[in-house]
C-alpha cells in the first residue's frame, strides 16, 4: 500500500461574505478533489489540542501521526533541524522573523505592518542575519540563516522569555503590547531597528518599492525534541516534500527523506507541478508515503487574501491532487490518497486557529461512489458526523482500515 498525503497548510476557513457566505474550499472550482469525495470518506478532525498554540508545527506533527501533547518541544528547534544547527539538552532556541515595522520614533508605538519583510530572499536575508549576528551576536547568543523571513537563534543561558506572540498574529497592530517580557530579548529587537533601518539591503529594497526588513522579530521559543522515528512507528519509508523549514525539520528527526524541489517558495507562486513531479518519483523509488506539503493557502490566509487563496486551492488541486492521482491509478497497486489541511487560516483574521479541520481519504478500493453529492468542504465534512478527537490516530486508523 502507498500513501500519499497532500496537505494544503492553513487550507479550512470561515464563511466570507464577498462570496455569499461561502468558505474558500466551497468557492474554489477543484474536480479532482471534489470526485475524490464522492469515492471516499470525509469527516472532521482535532489537530489543536486543548493547552497548545494553533500552529503549524503542532498540527503538521499531528497529521503526521505523532501525539503533540507528548512529542512537542517548540517550532524553532524544529526549523534548527532543518538547517543542520545541532543543539544540547541546554540550548533554548527562538524564530527570528525579519519583519516590516513602521517609522514611529518610539519603538513600542511602531505597527507591524508586514511579517514577512515583503518575502524577502534567502540572499538579501543571510546578508541581513551575518549583520545582526556581528553587532547583537554574543557566545550566548547565535543568529542563524535559514530560509526567506524566517530565521533562528540559539540561546546558551537557559532563560526562558515566557509568553511570544507570532508576528503573523498582528499584522497591521501596534507592537508596544506584544513585545517579549524577556527584557533582553526585548533589547535585541529594539537594537535591530538601529541597526537595519540603513542597511545597504534595505535601502535597495525601498528604492526598489519592497518592504525592508528594519526588525527582527522572536517567538517560536523550544527546547531539543526527541521524536521517534517514523518508520519505527509506522513501518513505512517516508519522503516529504515541502519549501518550510519547520515540515523539513520534522523530517530530518524522525528520519523521513527530504525532497528539494527547484523555486518551490511557499507562496502561491511556488513551484506545484515540481512537488508532483517529486511525489511521483518518490513513489518510483521505493517510498511508501509521501507527504507532501503546501503552504500557499496558509500565506494567502495571514496576507488575508481571499483571491490567492482560492487560487492556492485550485491549483494544488490540479497540479498535485490530479496527476498524483492518474500516476498511483496506473501502477496497479493498492494506494490511499489523504487530502486535508493542518489548521484553519481564516482569510478574515490573518491567523490560525484552532477549530477541526475537514479530511478526506480516498483509497484505490473505493471504486464505487458513496454519496454523489460529497464534496470537500467544511460543511460537507461536519454533515458526515465522523470526528476524530484526536488527529494523530487518523494515520493509523486509516492503515488498519478503521476509516
Amino acid at each position: 500500500m502507498k500513501y500519499a498525503v497532500i496537505l494544503g497548510d492553513g487550507m479550512a476557513d470561515l464563511p466570507i461574505e464577498a462570496i455569499n457566505n461561502k468558505t474558500p474550499l466551497e468557492a474554489a472550482l477543484k474536480p479532482n478533489i471534489d470526485k475524490l469525495a464522492k469515492y471516499g470518506t470525509v469527516g472532521m478532525m482535532r489537530t489543536v489540542y486543548e493547552g497548545l498554540a494553533p500552529g503549524s508545527d503542532v498540527a503538521n506533527l499531528c497529521v503526521m501521526g505523532f501525539n503533540p501533547k507528548e512529542n512537542y518541544s517548540g517550532r524553532s528547534p524544529l526549523e534548527a533541524a532543518s538547517i543542520g544547527v545541532e543543539l544540547t539538552e541546554t540550548d533554548i532556541t527562538y524564530r527570528t522573523n525579519l519583519v516590516t515595522l513602521s517609522d514611529e520614533p518610539d519603538y513600542e508605538n511602531k505597527t507591524l505592518v508586514d511579517y514577512s519583510a515583503g518575502e524577502i530572499s534567502t540572499q538579501e536575508a543571510n546578508e541581513i542575519i551575518k549583520t545582526v549576528n556581528e553587532k547583537l551576536g554574543s557566545e550566548f547568543y547565535n543568529f542563524y540563516t535559514s530560509t526567506s523571513y524566517r530565521h533562528l537563534l540559539v540561546r546558551k543561558d537557559m532563560k526562558k522569555a515566557g509568553k511570544l506572540t507570532p508576528p503573523h498574529d498582528i499584522s497591521d497592530k501596534i507592537v508596544g503590547e506584544y513585545l517579549p517580557e524577556d527584557a533582553y530579548l526585548k533589547e535585541l529587537m529594539i537594537k535591530s531597528y538601529d541597526i537595519l533601518k540603513d542597511h545597504p539591503v534595505n535601502k535597495k529594497r525601498i528604492s526598489e518599492g519592497k518592504n525592508p526588513a528594519n526588525s527582527i522579530w522572536f517567538w517560536g521559543e523550544g527546547t531539543k525534541p526527541g521524536l521517534d522515528l517514523f518508520k519505527n512507528v509506522y513501518g513505512l519509508d517516508a519522503s516529504v516534500i515541502s519549501a518550510v523549514d519547520l515540515i523539513k525539520g520534522i523530517a530530518k528527526l524522525t528520519n523521513m527523506n527530504v525532497l528539494e524541489v527547484e523555486n518551490a517558495t511557499g507562496t502561491v507562486h511556488t513551484n506545484f507541478d515540481g512537488k508532483a513531479k517529486a511525489a511521483i518519483e518518490a513513489f518510483k523509488n521505493g517510498s511508501e508515503y509521501v507527504y507532501i506539503h503546501m503552504e500557499a493557502p496558509d500565506e494567502s490566509g495571514h496576507q488575508g487574501s481571499l483571491e490567492d487563496k482560492i487560487k492556492s486551492i485550485e491549483l494544488i488541486d490540479e497540479k498535485v491532487v490530479g496527476p498524483v492521482y492518474e500516476h498511483l491509478k496506473s501502477c496497479g497497486e493498492d494506494f490511499t490518497i489523504l487530502v486535508l489541511p493542518d489548521h484553519p487560516t481564516p482569510v478574515s483574521l490573518k491567523t490560525h486557529t484552532s477549530e477541526p479541520i475537514p479530511f478526506l481519504v480516498y483509497r484505490s478500493s473505493d471504486t464505487e461512489i458513496k454519496d454523489e453529492n460529497a464534496v470537500y468542504t467544511e460543511n460537507y465534512a461536519k454533515s458526515t458526523h465522523l470526528y476524530l478527537e484526536e488527529g494523530h490516530t487518523l494515520l493509523r486508523k486509516v492503515m488498519n482500515g478503521e476509516i
